[in-house]
């Protein structure tokens, strides 16, 4: 593969055409400059692209066996990381990410391809003991076709997380992938083909959700959805998909929270309360954008964030700063008017970091913000800015911690920092949320972790063997001995 690329292109059976809808123009979102474009895929361009997965996973991809879909998989891992440089220039320039962190997501995309590609011939089924005159078995087959809606933030990470546990299990894809953020995902798809994965078992619409999303979502030929973005687009995803009974996997959004008791090691703690909130430049899911300080170290802990966040600073992407610039004028403009109206109703401002002076005029650049003490009722607590913006609420007793931190509509991750052993698990227990940290936060991405949250932050888990359940059926046998 050569990059750049056509990327106005779909991929369909392994061929890539143009759509029926045209193109849509990709920005650089540090300077906000047209870059290049990407296809407009139509229902007719989705309808086919059901069809030729359909047609793979009857055919030839279907035929696989385990550990060739695991060759398959690891191949694909060894050409992601032999096109290193080359993904992460694209993940720069379309995403706004700096350079260490798009970097990263090139090797999670290939540690996740590596993974799965160890884990397709691991998937087992069971046997059930039953009556004597019975034999029970149990076996994981695969959906079908399964369709995968990407988001712009974490395109790379994703397409590893979800299509690779999707194709380790034997479904054939079809990707949509963010009109923000296509070009990895185009980027991936050719270096599957030449990892030699058979046609159709990979097919890539880019388009706009409203289009080409919803046509997905919706079309009967679909088997499962997994779904990452917002709340208010999954729960239009799954009514879609509910019209045709397909199950869905929904990572949504978070309001994940640090718990930070007096008895904390905050040497260990400070750059990870920062860092675990604003990576991204704060467009993560799991982000942690609320911070619960017990009261006897809310000052000192307060005045060390502070004095971090001064020296952060945002720029262009290329210049790997602590912060690129969020993926749209539109995104700047939802932020701004969550930090507005908590500013309008009073909430302080601790600490703020800066936008270098000689960032482009036309990027789309925030400056880090740290607001506390802030009410729990305010929607800069309950809301998801998804954006560079913490929030810090103090707390009294290990009840309240837990009150404050269960308080919202969301539980994706939640992350206690304190010495004490049986705090730890009783919060473990107690916090309301799909991952627990414990005197840490992330552990590192973790692609063998479970992910994936309660409540309002969705259903179903991504990630390790879980995903791997996730993306198949289980079909009971029952043989009676005549």
């Amino acid at each position: 593969m050569s990059l750049p690329f056509r990327s106005e292109l779909l991929l369909i059976g392994g061929e890539w055409r143009t759509a029926a809808g045209g193109t849509l123009p990709v920005e650089d979102p540090s300077s906000g400059a047209i870059i290049g474009a990407i296809a407009r895929s139509s229902a007719t361009d989705v309808a086919a692209a059901v069809a030729a997965a359909r047609a793979a996973f009857e055919g030839e991809f279907g035929r696989l066996a385990g550990f060739e879909r695991g060759r398959l998989l690891a191949a694909l891992g060894r050409l992601v990381l032999a096109h290193a440089e080359q993904l992460t220039a694209l993940e720069v320039q379309d995403v706004g990410k700096p350079v260490t962190q798009a970097r990263a997501d090139v090797t999670a995309l290939a540690r996740y391809l590596e993974f799965y590609g160890g884990a397709a011939d691991k998937l087992h089924g069971t046997t059930i003991p039953y009556l004597n005159d019975y034999t029970i078995y149990a076996l994981r087959e695969p959906h079908g076709v399964t369709a995968h809606i990407i988001p712009w933030n974490y395109p790379m990470q994703i397409v590893g997380r979800s299509v690779g546990a999707a194709l380790a299990a034997g479904n054939a894809v079809v990707i949509k992938p963010a009109e923000e953020a296509s070009l990895s995902t185009l980027a991936f798809a050719r270096l599957a083909l030449e990892a030699g994965f058979p046609p159709g078992a990979i097919n890539v619409v880019p388009g706009l959700g409203e289009e080409a999303g919803a046509a997905l979502a919706a079309h009967p030929g679909v088997n499962h959805v997994s779904f990452t973005g917002s709340v208010e687009v999954g729960i239009a995803v799954q009514a879609a998909a509910a019209r045709h009974v397909a199950p869905v996997t929904l990572e949504l959004g978070g309001k994940s929270p640090q718990l930070v008791f007096d008895d904390a090691d905050l040497d260990a703690a400070l750059p990870l309360l920062v860092r675990a909130g604003l990576q991204n430049a704060g467009q993560t899911c799991s982000a942690s954008s609320r911070l619960l300080l017990q009261r006897g170290i809310y000052t000192q802990v307060v005045e060390a964030l502070a004095l971090r966040y001064r020296a952060l600073r945002a720029g262009p992407a290329a210049r790997d700063l602590d912060l690129g610039p969020v993926i749209s004028a539109g995104q700047r403009r939802r932020i701004l008017t969550l930090i507005e109206a908590g500013i309008a109703a009073g909430v302080p401002v601790l600490a703020r970091g800066e936008v270098v002076a000689d960032a482009p005029a036309g990027g789309h650049y925030l400056a880090p913000l740290l607001f506390g003490p802030v009410p729990p009722g305010s929607p800069l607590a309950q809301e998801e800015v998804f954006g560079p913006v913490q929030v810090v609420l103090p707390f009294d007793s290990e009840e309240e911690a837990v009150a404050l931190a269960n308080g919202t509509r969301f539980g994706l991750v939640a992350g206690v920092w304190t010495r004490d052993a049986g705090r730890q698990h009783r919060l473990a227990r107690q916090l309301r949320a799909g991952q627990v940290f414990l005197n840490d936060y992330g552990a590192a991405g973790g692609v063998e972790l479970p992910f994936g949250g309660v409540g309002w932050s969705g259903h179903g888990r991504e990630k390790g063997m879980e995903a791997l359940h996730g993306f198949t059926t289980l079909k009971t046998v029952a043989a009676r001995h005549r």
